[in-house]
């Protein structure tokens, strides 16, 4: 009898326990779901796919840019640095010997607002000894093809940008393109690329031993010909819509990035009980660390830089009365002070909350292993306080 008493508990427990497949699956479909609503919050529908870059290195401007825009954690320096909130670098695919280049945008959505487009073009130094002295320049012009066909015509190409280049210089060289680029975006076949020419200032076309910019297979990656592109996605003003007061009852606010979860009961209770310290002390409002840890999430493989950033959070309790330090509104005041005089049923105490956000910058690859820079608004608690 008590073997069988034994055995039937046994069952019991069986039965009641969750198997642990069971709860495998479920933790990976939280963690799918978690990853794709951050995926959200970032601006894609799928990570890039991961790179085995080995030589492939991000072009040293997109490293320099992102170093004077964000710290060392990608938080942004001063917002007004960049223009728009997205930095793409895009590699010619032609890779010829001559001064013509193609680029591909098909990674850019339709939706962005094309900003400026630069080319930039690294200028070598002439292979032959010349009798120009050092204060000699050429000029150099970048075009639009129109029509392959045509395009050492006039009638087959449109002058873009045009400008005098000392002959004896080297380095890098930048043209705006902007008007071709808006073109190319409204009508993807008509991107039959660029084509520079370099004459004298007497207008003769010069041989290209003479003036010659990096290019092809020849030269080093660091010095390829790069175009540059500023867009703004959108994303800005989208989170500064606000819901007009009194429509369909809709609370006045920020629309959000995805719906809200519901909150269990249970877990409201968690969460209050996060207000106190370990030695059951109430803790006030205060600002902590919580780092978030691209490689732990899987995203290593294609974010260069930061490999991950402190988001802070904010944790504590807002106690009657409030004083300043813990920067309230007016509203939570009120409300502290009708909580305090138990006015009104189910009027809770003010929370604890970022009341300053910054934006952080990730530098990271594309599909097609364009470099891209990208700012993201409210992503690190910079203060709290209780509203």
């Amino acid at each position: 009898m008590l073997a069988a008493a034994i055995w039937i508990s046994m069952m019991g427990l069986a039965i009641s326990r969750p198997p642990l497949n069971h709860l495998e699956n479920e933790s990976e479909e939280v963690r799918s779901e978690a990853i794709k609503r951050l995926l959200e919050v970032f601006g894609m529908e799928d990570p890039p796919a991961a790179l085995v870059r080995g030589h492939k290195q991000p072009p040293q401007y997109m490293l320099d840019l992102y170093n004077t825009i964000a710290d060392v954690d990608g938080v942004t320096k001063d917002p007004t640095l960049l223009e728009g909130n997205t930095v793409r670098s895009f590699f010619d695919k032609l890779h010829s010997d001559q001064i013509e280049y193609l680029f591909n945008m098909s990674m850019v959505a339709k939706s962005e607002k094309i900003l400026t487009a630069e080319l930039h073009l690294f200028k070598l130094r002439p292979q032959v000894s010349l009798t120009f002295n050092r204060h000699h320049f050429c000029q150099v012009s970048v075009y639009q093809i129109l029509d392959s066909s045509k395009k050492n015509m006039s009638q087959g190409k449109k002058l873009l940008s045009s400008r005098l280049v000392p002959i004896h210089s080297s380095g890098w060289e930048v043209f705006t393109i902007t008007q071709a680029v808006r073109s190319w975006m409204s009508d993807e076949g008509s991107n039959l690329g660029l084509l520079v020419s370099v004459r004298t200032l007497a207008g003769l076309q010069t041989d290209l031993k003479t003036v010659r910019f990096a290019s092809g297979r020849n030269h080093h990656h660091s010095k390829q010909p790069m175009l540059v592109l500023f867009t703004d996605d959108g994303r800005r003003a989208a989170s500064l819509e606000i819901v007009p007061k009194g429509s369909d009852d809709s609370p006045v606010g920020p629309s959000l990035p995805f719906p809200s979860l519901p909150i269990s009961a249970a877990a409201r209770r968690s969460a209050r009980s996060l207000d106190y310290d370990e030695s059951g002390e109430k803790m006030p409002c205060q600002r902590l660390p919580l780092y978030v840890d691209f490689e732990e999430i899987g995203w290593s493989g294609w974010i260069v830089s930061p490999r991950g950033y402190n988001a802070y959070h904010c944790k504590g309790s807002c106690p009657f009365p409030l004083g300043q330090n813990m920067r309230p509104t007016n509203h939570a005041t009120v409300q502290s002070i009708i909580n305090a005089l138990k006015l009104t049923k189910g009027i809770e105490t003010p929370c604890c909350v970022p009341d300053k956000l910054f934006s952080i910058n990730l530098l990271y690859f594309d599909d097609d292993e364009n470099v891209v820079l990208k700012q993201y608004d409210d992503m690190v608690a910079g203060s709290c306080g209780c509203h």
